[in-house]
């Protein structure tokens, strides 16, 4: 079945490739200039595999979470177990993290959401907030410091000049889905004003996996003069997410709606208010100088009961980030300079209590005594300096170095908070670009990662600070092509990496809820990824695009020595060893819409051994959108899709390195959703 559906739109994409070299089209695929980058360029014209996602592509899924989107992006890979239970990876780096994302920094309008030990949480955002996002894969981005997988960052909505609007969205769907969206804009010829407030409600596929969220995002820009720009971000959230946790091979293959009969049995669940605020300042002096200057901070407050026990837990941080540009010549060759630095302090507090569930039958978890308490200070700082060359007009020459220091300090039974320091890593970068003819470029670059240990991966058994770890190193070599074809309607890229890891960290299980970090070798990260866009059709009365994309991965550790067993030469543990993307998009004059995408997925190894592996599966979702003008005034649209189409069953997350304790059988499994509706309907009135 899979085979045949993979078929079907390969023969699509080609139909459609011929069909259209057939028509007489003038209309080209737009140019895009990636907007995070401290020295802004276009995609085309970068030396490195930077993936955009616009506010067009975001409004193609369900609205809930990014993980369709991001699925489509070859290299990178996002497994949902559910609403609050997911990983990114980016070419295989995240792979075995056990609970969240790892190696990957993430921003929102320049305010880290990665916290200070490298954790990552991005699903608990309002996609209607969300503009566009830009993916760097690989360590690539030198400005922004320990992302050795690479770094997302999302920029918030704006509202379009003379535009002023209001707008309301409701989408039902199955499992109990509600998702309520309020959005009001404003701007004028100095200001802009943008804000959104969702609150989404679902009982879940799986028992104990009811999920409700609110979140609201304010995001607004003041022109100061000619030549200086005030903004400013801020958003709140607030989430109650039941646990259903992941589940043994026979429950998964029989029973997948249930949950791990531990977690079922406390209720578990995870609660949190968090707020994370920025202002920002850009001034540019003169025609050579500007300055960009941002401060920031954020505020979690979290509550979870887990069936081993309850934690209890804050987060504050402030940051300050901060950036340079100068352009000039440099012996006559047209120059560019950025050097900035970004610094965050973060203190983290948590308290552990006993959780009695099990001496108090059928109520849930119930809080005892706290017999845990940690207080943590987080010290991350980067500096850094970019400059690129224009050396001739075809030729462009990027070149980056970083300077890196965190530090920890920890305050329990047996640590009074002495600081403890991974040292100081550098991070160089140089990559070129060449334009072989009129849209058509080569690049190749070669940069270096590092990704430091989490707190909890330093902690002995006994709680105290292994002062031996290092943090993972890594070389990446990348080349590539970026180009655009048959009058530029179709835009091609494809790009050849590898990325070699040392002092590989590797997270050793010892009790359910209890890891201890080791070096444990080296990882060989090697692929190849394309990507294919096409203009079939661009007439006045329809418009239809085609897309395809792919990549092919060699993941595997070349040298890892756990103990008495040599993993050396296996697969790398939780990444794909294949994943494919096909879709269609057609727009109508009338206003009617409809897009559809296929993803297919590979064999993943489920531990290091390679005894176990997940299967294949193939995912397709399809949505169609109706616009039209309700009493001339009120913009308003209707929509309905379906998620995974087929039915399939599938593992949407797998937790590596499951294992059973006692007479249990591991549990690896986050059983997927099965096939899932939604319609939806908005109003919008501008004025």
């Amino acid at each position: 079945m899979l085979k045949k559906i993979t078929l079907c739109f390969l023969l699509v994409q080609c139909a459609s490739v011929t069909f259209a070299q057939a028509k007489k089209d003038t209309i080209s695929l737009p140019e895009v200039v990636l907007k995070g980058a401290p020295i802004q360029k276009s995609v085309q014209k970068t030396a490195a595999a930077v993936a955009v996602l616009t506010a067009a592509e975001i409004n193609k899924s369900d609205g809930l979470i990014l993980t369709p989107l991001l699925n489509t992006i070859p290299g990178v890979s996002m497994q949902q177990g559910a609403l609050n239970t997911n990983r990114i990876m980016i070419r295989g780096i995240g792979a075995r993290a056990q609970f969240g994302t790892t190696k990957i920094k993430a921003y929102f309008d320049g305010i880290p959401l990665t916290t200070g030990e490298g954790e990552t949480t991005i699903d608990d955002l309002n996609l209607s907030a969300i503009e566009k996002i830009e993916i760097t894969k690989g360590p690539n981005a030198t400005s922004f410091g320990s992302g050795l997988g690479g770094v997302i960052q999302l920029f918030s909505k704006e509202t379009p000049a003379g535009e002023n609007f209001a707008k309301a969205a409701t989408t039902l769907g199955s499992f109990g889905l509600l998702h309520q969206q309020y959005t009001a804009g404003f701007a004028n010829a100095k200001s802009n004003l943008y804000s959104s407030y969702a609150n989404v409600q679902q009982d879940g596929f799986r028992v104990n996996s009811d999920y409700s969220r609110k979140t609201f995002n304010l995001h607004g820009k003041h022109q100061l003069g000619t030549k200086g720009k005030l903004s400013f971000l801020g958003t709140f959230t607030r989430l109650k997410a039941f646990i259903p946790s992941s589940i043994n091979e026979n429950d998964f293959i029989n029973d997948p709606e249930k949950a791990a009969p531990t977690w079922a049995a406390a209720k578990g669940f995870e609660s949190y208010d968090k707020v994370l605020l920025g202002i920002a300042h850009q001034h540019q002096f003169t025609n050579k100088w500007s300055l960009q200057t941002s401060v920031f901070g954020s505020f979690k407050n979290a509550y979870e009961p887990r069936p081993f026990d309850i934690l209890e837990d804050n987060t504050n941080t402030v940051g300050l980030r901060a950036h340079a540009n100068f352009k000039d010549q440099l012996l006559s060759v047209p120059m560019e300079l950025s050097f900035g630095t970004e610094l965050l302090k973060e203190r983290y507090n948590n308290t552990l209590y006993r959780n009695l569930y099990q001496s108090q039958p059928g109520q849930g978890s119930v809080q005892g005594e706290a017999f845990s308490t940690v207080n943590q200070n987080r010290n991350y700082s980067t500096f850094f300096v970019q400059m690129e060359l224009q050396l001739n007009s075809k030729l462009q020459l990027e070149t980056g170095l970083a300077f890196n220091e965190t530090s920890y300090s920890l305050e329990n039974e047996t640590n009074q908070g002495d600081p403890y320091s991974f040292g100081a890593v550098w991070s160089p970068r140089v990559g070129l670009s060449y334009q072989v003819s009129k849209g058509k470029h080569l690049y190749t670059a070669v940069s270096n990662g590092f990704s430091v240990p989490s707190v909890s991966e330093t902690l002995t058994p006994q709680g105290q600070i292994n002062n031996s770890l290092k943090p993972e190193l890594g070389w990446n070599y990348e080349v590539g092509f970026k180009g655009k074809w048959l009058g530029q309607k179709l835009y091609t890229e494809v790009a050849l990496y590898t990325t070699q890891i040392k002092n590989l960290l590797v997270a050793r299980r010892t009790a359910e809820d209890q890891f201890v970090g080791i070096n444990a070798g080296s990882s060989s990260h090697s692929g190849f990824e394309f990507v294919l866009r096409y203009e079939v059709l661009n007439s006045e009365q329809v418009q239809i695009k085609t897309q395809a994309s792919g990549t092919l991965n060699n993941f595997k550790f070349n040298e890892f020595i756990d103990g008495d067993a040599d993993y050396s030469g296996n697969q790398l543990t939780g990444a794909p060893q294949s994943q494919f993307n096909f879709g269609i998009d057609v727009q109508t004059k009338m206003g009617i819409s409809w897009n559809t995408s296929l993803q297919t997925v590979g064999k993943i190894p489920m531990n290091d051994s390679n005894t176990k592996y997940s299967d294949r599966y193939a995912l397709l979702d399809s949505k169609l959108t109706y616009l039209f003008t309700l009493f001339n005034c009120l913009k308003t649209e209707v929509n309905v899709g379906v998620n995974n189409a087929l039915n399939q069953k599938y593992a949407a997350n797998i937790l590596p390195n499951a294992v059973g304790f006692g007479t249990a059988a591991p549990r690896y499994f986050y059983p997927g959703n099965p096939i899932n509706y939604y319609g939806g309907f908005s109003v919008a009135y501008y004025f």
